[in-house]
């Protein structure tokens, strides 16, 4: 059994245990290292903070699919607990839908989610996006599953319809995407509780919800989500907003000082970011190998 296969089992297994999925967004590898440390039981790769990460640039399509890939490739690969990426809209029609399910299971991804917004796609809690027809994100699912080698490899359906044809119009497109072969259902940007109650009442699969700091949907604790009848929660760019603010706190204290030791008791120290990257086990590599 390949890593990749592992990590894709272990996803199912959490599905199918009682409890509710826990994440977080992780916008780069160091950050999954630390989700990972901090003993959570997944990590999410979302455009959002890829495109921050990599480019300083907002989430309007500037990433392509191949360097969403590369930097999944490079999360899952130093990381062992699963890793969901975000894949948008699959990158075009019916066929890049089914290379991108290739290649995002090459990467060692555990799932992808994918979109039902026309192409170039934004952030979910931006305005101004739309969806394509409903039927074509059936096909685009029908796509996705003809292609997928690993029976384990997850399918999150998402649509972005709430905002612009309605609750009612998400709610029928997620259950038909679900009918297609996705395995978890996420309506994005749902504006009230009662919307979210709404959407366990009446989708039919396992539920994901978006917790996006400073979004457009009321921000529960998992614990709420669990008791509302959500099975995957995820707060997915919480890591890429905290690095932004203690980046500037960090900027301009050695602006001002000229140096950054006011800052040491929130800094991990040296030895201790030495340890997070485990280099005592490459320092000691020829030695246990010798042995």
């Amino acid at each position: 059994m390949t890593e990749q296969q592992k990590s894709t089992r272990v996803i199912r297994e959490l599905l199918e245990k009682p409890g509710i999925v826990r994440t977080l967004g992780a916008h780069d590898v160091l950050t999954a290292v630390l989700i990972e440390r901090a003993g959570f039981e997944s990590v999410f790769i979302g455009g959002f903070g890829t495109s921050a990460s990599l480019y300083g640039l907002p989430d309007l399509n500037f990433l392509g699919m191949t360097e969403m890939v590369d930097a999944t490739r490079r999360m899952a690969h130093r990381v062992s607990i699963p890793v969901i990426a975000d894949a948008d809209t699959g990158h075009g029609d019916l066929h890049n839908v089914m290379r991108c399910v290739t290649e995002f299971e090459g990467a060692g991804a555990a799932g992808i989610i994918l979109e039902d917004q026309i192409f170039p796609k934004r952030c979910g809690h931006f305005g101004g996006k739309d969806v394509i027809p409903a039927e074509e994100m059936v096909l685009k699912f029908k796509a996705a599953v003809e292609v997928r080698n690993d029976p384990d490899f997850l399918f999150i359906a998402r649509t972005d319809s709430r905002e612009t044809k309605g609750l009612d119009d998400a709610i029928d497109r997620i259950n038909r995407y679900c009918d297609a072969g996705a395995d978890v259902a996420f309506i994005e940007a749902p504006l009230s509780v009662d919307e979210l109650e709404e959407i366990c009442k009446r989708v039919e699969y396992p539920k994901f919800v978006n917790m996006l700091a400073f979004g457009k949907t009321p921000i529960l604790s998992a614990s709420e989500l669990e008791e509302m009848g959500f099975k995957m929660m995820v707060a997915p760019i919480d890591s890429v907003l905290l690095t932004a603010k203690v980046m500037q706190e960090m900027a301009e204290v050695f602006k001002r000082d000229g140096h950054t030791r006011s800052l040491f008791d929130q800094m991990v120290d040296f030895k201790g970011i030495k340890e997070i990257l485990g280099l005592s086990g490459y320092l000691t590599l020829r030695d246990q190998l010798k042995k």
